[in-house]
């Protein structure tokens, strides 16, 4: 995510062992059997799933005792009526013997639920946490489907650093994006980055509009409702919840590739000068600049989003970032967003937090990759812009860690550019070829997976030959002013 725009365009920008990705596969229908095996009379193990997922922040994010691998969403959006309605086919494995489980789910009203064919019960509590009770309980190791209709007017969330996020409606459609909290506004979900899940996404609305999703677009053909049409995304590496978009409304598109051939789809809405999808064009030369410096681009598609100022960030929705239009207008080179937001299909999107107390795994490798694009286009270099932010902050600045930042400033400077300063600190001290290595290396490891700060520092010991805790300990947690280092 960057975070440094306005509504109003008031402000200029916004290892060891445990290093092995994690992959997932679909089952095919005629693998999912009817009914689990069941518990037996005396079976005390069974029991309902945990409500939280375990993050430090966020205790109720994310639920317990599944594990999804696979999501498919047929949702139709009116914007006369605002009205929203879905079926989330939910694909998971049980991972404890359940009597009942969670998904997350807020603001919509269920109509009816299954799991594996049978009807089951299902109970809102507090507007957010959708529990449901099989007809028969799950044995550890089952997988099975859980299809759940629902509809109802969106509500969103109110963040108190980023503003309204979640699904908003806009003057002609739609926009759901936000973080750590989005998906659950729109969707039944276990709504963590430790779950990560492939996603198909159909969306219906109105046959002017565009209707803008995550991945490849599959097809467009025509709804069951007259006069809408269903266009289909499918996002088939696993994907954190939070970074599934819809956006429905007037776009204007464009289809291009990079040097490799990866399809890049971009969309302006038509209300904002065409300047920006000249901004948004070079979309591939920065993924092919990226890919020089972090390794093979991880996903299969790519693209972005930019929409009306109805928000004051851009987010790094995996394969289509979506950006506010704040970005943009007033002039200038800004395509150090886009190198932010792209640097994330890595950092972020790919190898996701395993806790979001530690983001500045996403937004301190962004903010570097802003320093290496600039570079790149012959700013400055990007140790220079180290140097030079380095030599910016005042004493205050150091007295909030990057690491672990307080919960109500997850977007605040300590992630973003005290987590990049520590980038610079790195490279300053291991070298050029070390560095590199370390960046690609981590990308490459952890791919399709989730990272934490000690995996990376063990990481870049295991690279560099060099005991690097205490650098890592003065640049991400100390209070105090570190001095530069010397390689």
């Amino acid at each position: 995510m960057n975070r440094r725009a306005t509504l109003a365009v008031a402000l200029s920008v916004t290892l060891a062992a445990g290093l092995t990705a994690c992959t997932r596969s679909t089952p095919t229908l005629s693998a999912i059997p009817t009914q689990s095996p069941g518990p037996s009379q005396t079976d005390a193990a069974y029991g309902p799933g945990a409500d939280g997922i375990g993050d430090a922040y966020f205790p109720t994010a994310g639920n317990g005792g599944y594990d999804v691998g696979d999501y498919d969403l047929n949702v139709l959006y009116d914007p006369v009526s605002k009205q929203l309605t879905g079926v989330a086919t939910i694909t998971a494995t049980a991972t404890a013997n359940l009597t009942s489980f969670d998904l997350d789910f807020t603001g919509l009203t269920t109509s009816s639920i299954t799991v594996n064919g049978a009807p089951a019960k299902a109970d809102q509590h507090d507007n957010a946490e959708l529990v449901v009770t099989p007809a028969t309980p799950l044995a550890s190791g089952t997988t099975f489907i859980t299809v759940v209709s629902y509809g109802g007017q969106p509500q969103g969330y109110n963040d108190p650093q980023l503003g309204h996020v979640g699904f908003m409606t806009t003057s002609d459609g739609a926009v759901a994006v936000g973080e750590p909290e989005v998906a659950a506004s729109w969707f039944p979900v276990n709504d963590h980055p430790r779950d990560k899940a492939t996603y198909t996404i159909h969306i219906s609305a109105p046959s002017d509009l565009a209707a803008l999703s995550n991945g490849l677009l599959v097809s467009k053909q025509a709804a069951t409702r007259s006069g809408f049409t269903t266009w289909t995304w499918r996002e088939s590496s696993p994907m954190a919840s939070y970074l599934a978009t819809m956006v429905v409304g007037h776009y204007r598109l464009h289809e291009s590739t990079t040097s490799s051939g990866l399809p890049v789809v971009t969309a302006v809405h038509t209300s904002l000068p065409t300047s920006i999808d000249d901004e948004l064009a070079r979309t591939p030369e920065i993924i092919d600049f990226e890919s020089t410096v972090f390794g093979p681009y991880p996903f299969d598609a790519e693209g972005g989003i930019v929409v009306q100022p109805i928000i004051g960030f851009a987010l790094e929705n995996q394969t289509r970032p979506v950006y506010s239009a704040g970005f943009f207008i007033g002039g200038g080179d800004q395509t150090w967003v886009i190198a932010h937001e792209l640097a994330h299909q890595w950092y972020g999107d790919s190898v996701s937090v395993h806790d979001w107390s530690e983001i500045w795994l996403n937004e301190g490798f962004a903010t570097y990759a802003e320093w290496l694009w600039e570079e790149h286009i012959g700013v400055r270099p990007a140790q220079l812009e180290f140097v030079n932010t380095y030599n910016r902050q005042p004493d205050s600045f150091w007295l909030q860690p990057a690491g672990s930042p307080p919960k109500d400033q997850l977007f605040g400077d300590a992630p973003y550019t005290r987590g990049g300063l520590t980038l610079g600190a790195l490279r300053a001290t291991v070298g050029d070829d070390a560095f590199f290595t370390i960046l690609k290396q981590w990308a490459a490891r952890k791919k399709d997976s989730t990272g934490t700060t000690p995996e990376f520092i063990a990481l870049a010991q295991e690279i560099s030959g060099k005991q690097l805790g205490q650098l890592f300990h003065d640049w991400l947690y100390g209070t105090t002013k570190p001095p530069l280092p010397v390689a």
